[in-house]
């Protein structure tokens, strides 16, 4: 992970304006009639320049932004200041800071499951539910295709990850796949799984 987080930093220059150039809206399309209206708490993991964060907040919702590469963490506080966006340091799998926040209404991971190997998935799981309010949700993006060279990504099974949140006391409101919204990731084959659980136990 930490090569990972390096690979980020290091490309962050160009990555600022290619993250914030993409519709949150559109994004956000397959389970946008599954966010809440009324004001929530919502933690953003993995959340980059804060493009989401940012849009969460300005429907009225309680957002901690969590972001562990500084670079886009700084950007991300100059970019969307005034927004009401708390900033966090902290990481997968283990989410030790954001864990002791109260609990969430809502954790979203947009683009970020493929950066964890398996055993990390396994913890990230557990760590995930512990943080999400019971009947809250949990929603992911999950990148299928390759990734640049200093950004490793690791191929997700759908099926192993509810198998996992399944036995975390999580259960499956939305699986659906989708296109990539950058021109570049449909030409490289790249497409997405929106899995959306829900704490029940």
């Amino acid at each position: 992970m930490s090569d990972i987080l390096s690979g980020y930093a290091a490309a962050s220059a160009e990555l600022i304006n290619r993250f914030e150039a993409i519709s949150s809206t559109d994004i956000f399309a397959p389970v946008r009639d599954l966010l809440p209206v009324a004001p929530a708490r919502v933690a953003d993991i993995g959340a980059g320049t804060g493009r989401d964060a940012a849009w969460f907040a300005a429907q009225g919702h309680q957002v901690l932004a969590v972001e562990p590469v500084g670079e886009l963490r700084s950007a991300g506080m100059s970019l969307h200041q005034g927004s009401g966006v708390i900033w966090l340091d902290d990481r997968l799998p283990e989410l030790c800071a954001a864990r002791q926040e109260p609990p969430f209404d809502v954790v979203t991971l947009c683009g970020v499951w493929q950066h964890l190997d398996e055993d990390e998935r396994a913890v990230a799981v557990q760590r995930l539910g512990e943080m999400t309010a019971k009947g809250g949700l949990i929603i992911l993006s999950l990148r299928h295709g390759l990734g640049a060279p200093s950004r490793h990504v690791f191929p997700i099974s759908v099926e192993a990850l509810i198998a996992r949140a399944q036995l975390e006391g999580l259960d499956v409101v939305r699986a659906v796949d989708a296109a990539s919204v950058q021109v570049g990731n449909q030409a490289a084959g790249v497409h997405w799984t929106w899995l959306v659980l829900k704490k029940v136990g």
